[in-house]
């Protein structure tokens, strides 16, 4: 069971993942290892005078695609234990 967490870490660490927030205006993608890959911004949503709306947007892109990130471990985690609680994630 060990030599298969660690392939299936590894492969996680590989995979990416993407989010959106304000209708698609700002898109944020994650890698297995929480790492922020790219971020993405759609011109109408660079406004200088709401600079303030665009970090939020921002945010919440970033949050979305580390959850969806973070609900993926946890599924691989249970197929992996069969159910076997208390070995934590990967991460």
């Amino acid at each position: 069971m060990q030599k298969q967490m660690e392939e299936k870490s590894k492969e996680f660490e590989d995979k990416e993942w993407e989010a959106t927030a304000g209708g698609g205006a700002v898109t944020v993608k994650v890698s297995g290892k929480k790492e922020i890959l790219s971020v993405k911004l759609s011109p109408e949503v660079v406004d200088p005078d709401d600079i303030e709306m665009l970090e939020d947007l921002i945010v919440a892109a970033t949050n979305e695609a580390l959850r969806k990130m973070e609900e993926e471990n946890a599924a691989m985690m249970q197929q992996l234990t069969g159910g076997l609680g208390g070995l934590g994630g990967l991460f």
